[in-house]
């Protein structure tokens, strides 16, 4: 059985070559403004617990414009791995703003995705527990 990490890993892995990965808190904001309805699952990522008291609003902003769009949130910790698994291993011009990262529901088959029913279900269950926005901590 496919752990939700596991299942999450491989859901931004077959969503990075089809485009479908909004990378950043700005360009998130932006993508869920022009689309919401696009919007297949929303990652918060921090590593620890973050001070930057602009992010945890930002983030905040953002969980309650997913709720009100019922659009699944998780929190992502481990940005590391989170990078590896965007990045492709590639060393970039430029890092990542990797606080908040969007997959978005693309022209194929995604939707039918079994990873993506799998991290769907898990926070369908955790939104029934009361967490409305699970964590989960990405393997090295």
């Amino acid at each position: 059985m496919v752990s939700v990490a596991e299942a999450l890993e491989e859901v931004l892995t077959s969503a990075l070559p089809q485009n479908c990965i909004t990378v950043g808190v700005y360009e998130a904001a932006k993508s869920l403004n022009a689309d919401p309805d696009n919007v297949v699952l929303c990652l918060l990522a921090t590593d620890g617990e973050e001070e930057d008291v602009a992010l945890q609003i930002h983030f905040t902003l953002i969980q309650a414009f997913c709720c009100e769009n019922d659009i699944n949130i998780l929190r992502v910790s481990n940005m590391r791995r989170l990078a590896e698994i965007l990045g492709g291993g590639k060393p970039m011009e430029e890092p990542m703003d990797l606080h908040c990262v969007l997959v978005t529901n693309p022209q194929s088959l995604l939707w039918k995705d079994p990873a993506l029913s799998k991290v769907n279900r898990f926070c369908r269950e955790s939104r029934c527990l009361d967490q409305w926005v699970p964590v989960i901590n990405l393997p090295d």
